[in-house]
């Protein structure tokens, strides 16, 4: 009987790992993102990334372009950012704001321009 148990809850085990990530990532949002919602986000990005041949004044920077960039790319910046995984003080200080959904929203938005 308690082998039984044991390979029963061993299986449960297995299922949650090869199934959880997939119901972890659903969470009832658009998982591509709202590119509408996204161009409404970016109103404070343009500052710098709208503006062609853009540098910063201090400390001198090329600022990139990122329109046209793959989605899952700006997803995974700006999360990096607001993590202070990478570092950057006024990026993280921007991402910092956005929630997931946000970040979903803009990365739609900016993976549909034209670089």
């Amino acid at each position: 009987m308690i082998q039984s148990w044991r390979k029963a809850l061993a299986a449960l085990v297995c299922c949650a790992f090869v199934y959880g990530p997939a119901f972890a990532q659903s969470d009832g949002g658009d998982a591509a993102g709202d590119a509408a919602a996204g161009k409404d986000r970016f109103y404070t990005c343009i500052g710098c990334h709208g503006i062609p041949d853009y540098n910063n004044a201090y400390p001198t920077y090329h600022v990139p372009k990122i329109a046209g960039q793959h989605a899952a790319y700006i997803e995974s910046a700006l999360k990096s950012y607001r993590s202070g995984a990478r570092k950057h003080s006024t990026m993280h200080a921007q991402a910092s704001s956005l929630s997931d959904q946000d970040i979903k929203d803009i990365a739609a938005y900016l993976s549909q321009q034209k670089p």
